[in-house]
């Protein structure tokens, strides 16, 4: 028989390490929100995006969170006129990263407060384990 606690914490671990791995992507595309090519005419940096699934566990029969991909946004990238930057075209056109900085901000947020949900389970699971051993020393 599988403990449900041990089993939320399994499921609460997963959720950490896919949010980890979505705060990671959402800091790569802030940090690059302006990486233009390193060619004329080149493609600059390309916004990437997690996709999750469920998997489950057979161990525990719990539906688990993963990391199905880390992809790219194939939204198209912003032009802007700027003659004098390297990376601008014979018309002085320079391709920008698809990034929407506030996009971005938003994602990190939702991120944010979904990996401190899953920490709050952690922390509630390992509370209720402590008050089961002190429950059974008594």
């Amino acid at each position: 028989m599988n403990d449900p606690i041990l089993s939320s914490l399994k499921i609460a671990a997963s959720g950490l390490a896919a949010q980890s791995t979505r705060l990671r992507v959402v800091s790569e595309n802030i940090a690059n929100a302006n990486t233009t090519g390193d060619a004329a005419g080149a493609d600059p940096y390309q916004r990437k995006t997690v996709s999750f699934a469920a998997e489950l566990d057979r161990l525990t029969g719990a539906d688990l969170v993963k990391v199905a991909r880390v992809g790219r946004d194939q939204s198209p990238f912003l032009v802007e006129h700027d003659p004098g930057n390297p990376a601008a075209n014979a018309d002085g056109y320079v391709k920008m990263p698809n990034v929407n900085t506030l996009v971005e901000m938003a994602d990190m947020r939702e991120a944010n407060r979904s990996y401190e949900a899953n920490l709050q389970v952690v922390k509630q699971a390992r509370e209720l384990i402590n008050m089961t051993i002190d429950l059974l020393r008594s």
